[in-house]
């Protein structure tokens, strides 16, 4: 028996296949260089070429070397260099970017109008319409995003996998290994923490203790109430929130074909023990809105519509 368990795990050794983690990896083309650090060394190595080309005859070698040890070290800072994830030249590009872009943003989708020709005073320089990524909700739920389509969030749980057997963690794993093998649109599986705050849930715990019907119970709540207020003070907590967000070009079907592939993850991500939940019109603004302010408090059922006209109940 034991023999036949050896060639069994022998077996699936030998047929498994290691997957590097990080599946975006640039392709190696030379040693370990990527093409766009072969082009960034490329482009060095021919500018100081035709350099030397050209004034050899003019300035001496230790002034050409003066000027081709910098340019050789910036292009390979910019091709080697690496920071949070990031190339060297997507970092420099990034911050060249950022320094031409403006400082002032307002929202203005029809662009900021020219400053008066009476304004004597020079207002500086003219502030930039803010273009934001997210046109709008949708009354279903949906998210406008301008010409670049829809798309639903969904609110995945977790599953404890370490208290599983080993045959649920490999069926959980299958399960999930299937919802991954179905897409054919891109998908993003968005993990983030926030703080929380426990105010409210010591607060109502407090006013319910009194009518409970055993005094046990009442001191078990202020116990547990007075154990809550300790574990705020002490430490800074964070609660945990699993989205998945699934994107659809625009298109003259394109909330139908949403909804539908919203309805298959459910039931796909459902065989790997993940229950999603597709956000309703207030849970999705109410998940942007804290995407923008973390410590934003949880807006109300009584918040009125993104689309919805706000009017005043008297006039003066």
């Amino acid at each position: 028996m034991s023999a036949l368990s050896g060639n069994g795990d022998a077996e699936r050794a030998r047929r498994s296949v290691r997957i590097p983690a990080d599946v975006e990896r640039d392709d190696r083309l030379l040693g370990n260089l990527t093409a766009r650090q072969l082009a960034i060394f490329a482009v060095a190595a021919v500018v100081l070429w035709i350099t030397y080309t050209a004034t050899r005859h003019v300035i001496p070698i230790a002034a050409f070397a003066a000027f081709a040890f910098p340019t050789g070290a910036l292009a390979a800072l910019l091709a080697l260099g690496r920071s949070d994830g990031l190339s060297g030249d997507r970092l420099a590009t990034a911050a060249w970017r950022h320094l031409r872009s403006p400082r002032r943003l307002v929202p203005a989708p029809d662009g900021v109008p020219a400053v008066p020709k009476f304004v004597e005073i020079d207002p500086g320089p003219s502030p930039a319409p803010l273009r934001l990524p997210v046109a709008g909700v949708r009354a279903d739920g949906l998210v406008d995003l301008g010409d670049e389509g829809l798309a639903v969030i969904c609110r995945a749980s977790s599953v404890t996998f370490s208290l599983r057997t080993p045959t649920e963690q490999e069926a959980l794993v299958a399960g999930f290994a299937r919802f991954l093998n179905s897409l054919t649109e891109p998908v993003q599986l968005l993990v983030h923490a926030e703080p929380v705050d426990l105010a409210p849930m010591i607060g109502n715990l407090l006013k319910k203790a009194p009518g409970l019907p055993h005094p046990g119970l009442e001191a078990g709540a202020r116990e547990h109430a007075a154990f809550l207020a300790e574990l705020g003070a002490g430490r800074t907590l964070l609660r945990r929130d699993v989205l998945v967000v699934l994107r659809q070009p625009s298109g003259e079907h394109g909330p139908e074909r949403l909804r539908r592939r919203a309805e298959e993850a459910t039931s796909a991500l459902a065989a790997a023990g993940v229950v999603l939940s597709v956000l309703d019109e207030h849970g999705a603004l109410d998940c942007l809105v804290r995407a923008l302010d973390p410590t934003h408090a949880p807006l109300g059922s009584a918040l009125a519509a993104p689309s919805a006209v706000i009017t005043t109940g008297e006039h003066r």
